[in-house]
């Protein structure tokens, strides 16, 4: 993907371990842009988080509660997220929860992405997400080039599992929040728990903390607690 901010024209079929999602409702899909490694951000970064970095990452996984976000335009966009790659490296094999504000209020959608594919919208129908739902996510390197992603939202009882295949260099695992557009909704504080990286507590890897910014800092990412829990604070349009 060049580093310019790119609509795509159409999303991928979704191949899904369970029944595979309809097309994306044309409020959250609007934006049709894709959640890209760290390198590709070059006003500032639009990453806030942790990345932690090395070699032969094979999990990541990490919850939250889905923030109840105001827009302040309708380029407002903005996702948490886990996954690996993407912080030094060209690929990220992600899955999360978007919020997008193009249709003028915010509407949340569940999504995977296996970039430079184009990022997959689930089915707000068959997998709804709203503001207050307990979300876990993780992704998981089984082998053989193959990645089972998969979301869980335990306030609504559903469940996604899909696996794809992608070479990826796994030199990164990261618990993210992002804005494609570089325009953050308020979404007031996000707390990210039970962070893990392959296993063991995000913390034990060292990883580098990560405030959103695009000329000044959009969120603020607080200091790890206990080695898997964190928060990331709004503090401007």
């Amino acid at each position: 993907m060049r580093n310019v901010l790119i609509r795509v024209a159409t999303l991928a079929t979704a191949a899904a371990a369970l029944v595979a999602p309809s097309a994306p409702s044309a409020a959250s899909a609007a934006q049709h842009l894709s959640f890209r490694p760290l390198s590709y951000n070059t006003n500032g970064y639009n990453w806030g988080g942790y990345a932690a970095t090395g070699s032969g990452f094979t999990s990541v996984s990490a919850s939250w509660t889905e923030a109840n976000a105001t827009c302040n335009s309708t380029n407002d966009l903005y996702a948490p997220w886990v996954g690996i790659d993407g912080y030094g490296s060209s690929s990220v094999e992600q899955t999360g929860v978007a919020t997008d504000c193009s249709s003028g209020h915010a509407v949340h959608q569940a999504w995977y992405e296996m970039y430079p594919a184009a990022p997959v919208y689930l089915s707000t129908s068959s997998y709804p997400v709203a503001a207050g739902d307990r979300i876990s996510a993780s992704v998981n390197y089984t082998g053989s080039n193959h990645y089972a992603l998969k979301l869980v939202n335990s306030s609504r009882g559903w469940t996604y599992s899909t696996t794809k295949t992608l070479s990826a260099a796994r030199t990164s695992a990261e618990v993210i929040i992002e804005s494609p557009t570089g325009a953050y909704p308020n979404f007031g504080t996000l707390n990210f728990t039970s962070a893990l990286v392959n296993g063991q507590a995000l913390g034990n890897f060292g990883p580098t903390a990560l405030d959103p910014s695009n000329g000044a800092y959009e969120a603020r990412t607080s200091a790890l607690s206990g080695g898997t829990s964190f928060s990331d604070t709004y503090l401007r349009e």
